[in-house]
């Protein structure tokens, strides 16, 4: 929270498709526990992926009320959005409670993640085998990537002096380890559009995107 700061109070832009290449948005409705016969508010939390600073600003009915970089928890009536992002997207977009219960922000219509989560609505079976797929990629990915990895660490003259070299018994051709890596970052993508992340799976999209 400490790098929240106060929206200028500009309205939001309309989202276009094309604004999938830097930029999503979220929305949740959210009515004030104060004042549990209230309307109903419209929040929207517009995030560029383009920027650092101020990447993620908070709208209340159109209007922005917050701006801040990431990872950020922005109070609302009755708890908290959290929002984190990874290299290739989100892997958090959620409604905090104040009891701890959590609910995921709807994506807004026509962006990539409401795009995906329409294809696991429509045909449920081909989305969970995109997701197994995706996992098994990134899985394949860690084994092979952190063996080489682990030998170019240990080639650092210090490493080497001081705790010995390592040979890697996993030697790729380039070709491979290009297409590894290209179905690493689409199988990245496919998990940041359903805002899933673990610690385990998801760790060498930090070294693919390295």
């Amino acid at each position: 929270m400490a790098t929240i700061k106060d929206g200028d109070g500009r309205r939001l832009k309309p989202y276009r498709g094309w604004h999938a290449l830097w930029r999503t948005l979220f929305l949740i409705d959210l009515v004030d526990p104060e004042d549990p016969d209230g309307e109903p508010e419209r929040f929207a939390v517009d995030v560029d992926y383009v920027v650092f600073e101020d990447a993620a600003a908070l709208y209340r009915d159109d209007r922005q009320v917050a701006r801040s970089s990431l990872p950020v928890s922005f109070p609302v009536p009755g708890g908290v959005i959290e929002v984190a992002s990874t290299l290739y997207g989100l892997r958090r977009m959620h409604y905090v409670r104040e009891d701890g219960t959590q609910q995921q922000l709807r994506p807004h219509r026509g962006t990539p993640e409401e795009l995906r989560a329409r294809l696991g609505r429509r045909f449920p079976r081909l989305s969970r085998v995109i997701a197994g797929v995706a996992v098994a990629v990134l899985l394949v990915a860690l084994a092979l990537t952190v063996p080489q990895l682990l030998e170019r660490i240990s080639e650092i003259e210090w490493v080497a002096e001081h705790v010995g070299t390592f040979t890697s018994p996993i030697a790729l051709p380039a070709w491979l380890n290009g297409a590894l890596v290209a179905a690493g970052v689409l199988a990245a993508l496919e998990r940041a559009l359903t805002l899933r992340n673990h610690w385990l799976i998801d760790a060498d999209t930090f070294l693919l995107g390295d």
